[in-house]
C-alpha cells in the first residue's frame, strides 16, 4: 500500500550521503524550478522497459546496463556520447547474436552525475577539502570554492542530461543503430586489438545474413527493428532533492514516475531499508535496481524486495549483485535461494566492478580485467547451478581509450595507468575491454541456453532488437 507515500515523504526518515548545503534557500528555489521543468523521460517508456525487462526476468532476454562511473561537465562532447553508443551497440550486438538473445540496452548516462563516497573529506598535498561527489553536487578541483557544494549544478545537470538524451535519441532512431552499419560502429583504436578481430567475423556473419533477408524481402525499410533500436536511461538515486524535483504524476495512469531517467538504483550504501532513498524509490513506477553487497544478508533482501516491489511485478525489480570475485561464491547462492524459495520475481544482474576495485602500487585506484571477468564467470556458473536466469551485466566503461583498469588483452600495467587515467571516481573500462568482456559473457549465455529447453520467442523480430 502505497498510501502513505508521497515524492518528498523522504524528506521524514532518516539519510545518508547527501551533500551539506550551506543556504538552504537557494537549494529551495533550484529544486522548485527544477519541478517546473519538462520531464526528461515519459511514462511511457519507463513501462515499456519494464515490460522488456520482465521478459528478462523470464529467461527470454539479458540486461547490458553500462556507462560512465560518474558524468562530467567538462567532458560533455557530441564525440564523447557517439563514441560511448558506439561501444555499446557493438557490446550488444555481440550479445544478440553470438549469445542468442534479445538485449535490453540500458545506459549509464543522461543522469549518473552523484556517487556515494566512503568518506565526507579527503587530503590533497596535506590540505583537507570535502569530498567529490560528482559533477550535479560540486566540483573535482583541489579548491575550497570547487568542493562546496552549489544547488545551481542541478540545473546545469539538468540541462546537460536533456542534451545527452536528444542525441541519444536520434542515434537509436535515426538509423544509427541499422544492422546494416554493424561494420562502422568500430572506433579506430580498436583495429590492432583481438576483441576487434573477432568482432569484424562476427560483423561479416551479421552481413551476410542481412543479405540472406534482404533476398528473402526483409530490410531495414521494411523491418524497423533492423534499424533503429530501443536505448533506455539509468542512474542512482542519490540525489533525492533533484529527483523529488522531477517525478512527475502520469497522466494515463495516475501514478508517480521519476523522468530524469528510465530506471533508477539504490546503492549499496543508501539501502537501509528504514532510510529515505528505500523510501522515495518504492513509490515511483519505474523500474528500481538494488545494488546487493557482502554485507547483505538474505533476509533483508526479502525485506527490502517486498518493500520495492510489494506486488511481486515482473520487471519492476533489478538486483544488482557486486560482491567481488572472491566474496561472490560465499554469498550469492543463499541470496538466488532465499529468492526462489519466496516465490519473487527479480531480474539477476552482475556488477563485476565495485567489489573489484583496489589501489595500485602506483597509487592509482584500479581494478584488474582478469578479476572482473572471474566474477562475471563466477556469477553465471552459480546461477546455471541454481537453476536460474543471469539476466544481466552492469559495468563502467567509456567509450574512449583511457587506462584505468589493469589487463585485457593488451594487458595494462599498473605502471600504464598513468597514461590516460582520466575519471574523476572509479575507473572504467576502455573501448576494447568492455568488447572483451561482451565475448565472454556470450560465451556464458550460450552454455546457459544450451542447458535448457528451446525458447520461441512471441514476436520473432524481438532479437533484432
Amino acid at each position: 500500500m502505497l498510501n502513505n507515500w508521497s515524492p518528498d515523504s523522504w524528506r521524514k526518515v532518516p539519510i545518508v550521503q547527501v551533500p551539506d548545503y550551506a543556504d538552504a534557500a537557494k537549494l529551495a528555489v533550484v529544486e522548485k524550478r527544477l519541478a517546473g521543468f519538462p520531464p526528461l523521460v515519459f511514462a511511457g517508456e519507463a513501462r515499456k522497459l519494464k515490460k522488456k525487462l520482465a521478459r528478462v526476468s523470464e529467461g527470454k532476454g539479458f540486461l547490458l546496463q553500462g556507462g560512465d562511473c560518474a558524468e562530467s561537465f567538462a567532458e560533455h562532447s557530441a564525440d564523447n556520447i557517439r563514441d560511448f553508443f558506439r561501444v555499446f551497440l557493438q557490446m550488444a550486438v555481440v550479445l544478440t547474436f553470438a549469445g542468442g538473445q534479445p538485449v535490453v540496452k540500458v545506459g549509464r548516462i543522461a543522469g549518473q552525475f552523484a556517487k556515494p563516497r566512503s568518506s565526507p573529506t579527503e587530503k590533497i598535498d596535506g590540505v583537507e577539502y570535502p569530498i567529490y561527489r560528482g559533477d550535479i553536487i560540486n566540483g573535482s578541483e583541489a579548491t575550497a570554492e570547487a568542493r562546496q557544494p552549489d544547488p545551481e549544478r542541478q540545473i546545469m545537470a539538468y540541462r546537460q542530461s536533456a542534451a545527452t538524451l536528444n542525441l541519444l535519441r536520434a542515434f537509436a532512431q535515426g538509423g544509427y543503430a541499422n544492422l546494416e552499419h554493424v561494420h562502422r560502429w568500430t572506433l579506430g583504436f580498436l583495429q590492432d586489438s583481438p576483441a576487434f578481430e573477432r568482432y569484424q567475423e562476427l560483423a561479416n556473419r551479421i552481413t551476410e545474413t542481412m543479405g540472406f533477408m534482404r533476398a528473402c524481402g526483409i530490410t531495414a525499410e521494411t523491418a524497423p527493428q533492423l534499424r533503429q533500436t530501443d536505448f533506455f536511461t539509468s542512474h542512482e538515486a542519490l540525489l533525492l532533492g533533484y529527483e523529488q524535483a522531477m517525478t512527475r504524476i502520469d497522466s494515463t495512469s495516475g501514478d508517480w514516475y521519476a523522468t530524469s531517467g528510465h530506471m533508477l538504483w539504490v546503492g549499496d550504501r543508501t539501502r537501509q531499508p528504514d532510510h529515505a532513498h528505500i523510501e522515495f524509490c518504492r513509490g515511483i513506477k519505474n523500474p528500481v535496481g538494488l545494488k546487493c553487497g557482502p554485507s547483505l544478508k538474505a533476509d533483508e533482501l526479502i525485506r527490502l524486495i517486498d518493500t520495492l516491489n510489494p506486488e511481486n511485478e515482473p520487471g519492476r525489480l533489478t538486483l544488482i549483485a557486486r560482491f567481488g570475485a572472491d566474496k561472490v561464491e560465499k554469498h550469492l547462492p543463499e541470496m538466488i535461494r532465499a529468492v526462489k524459495r519466496e516465490g519473487r520475481v527479480v531480474v539477476w544482474s552482475c556488477d563485476p566492478m565495485h567489489g573489484n576495485t583496489i589501489k595500485a602500487t602506483s597509487g592509482y585506484k584500479t581494478r584488474p580485467f582478469d578479476a572482473i571477468l572471474l566474477e562475471v564467470r563466477r556469477f553465471m556458473a552459480i546461477h546455471q547451478t541454481e537453476g536460474t536466469h543471469a539476466g544481466g551485466i552492469h559495468v563502467e566503461m567509456t567509450g574512449k581509450d583511457v587506462t584505468e583498469c589493469t589487463g585485457g588483452v593488451r594487458a595494462l600495467r599498473d605502471e600504464d595507468l598513468n597514461d590516460r587515467y582520466h575519471t574523476f571516481c572509479d575507473p572504467r573500462l576502455n573501448a576494447a575491454q568492455a568488447l572483451e568482456l561482451s565475448f565472454l559473457v556470450a560465451e556464458e549465455i550460450k552454455k546457459e541456453m544450451a542447458s535448457r529447453p528451446p525458447m520461441f520467442f512471441d514476436d520473432t523480430m524481438e532479437a533484432a532488437e
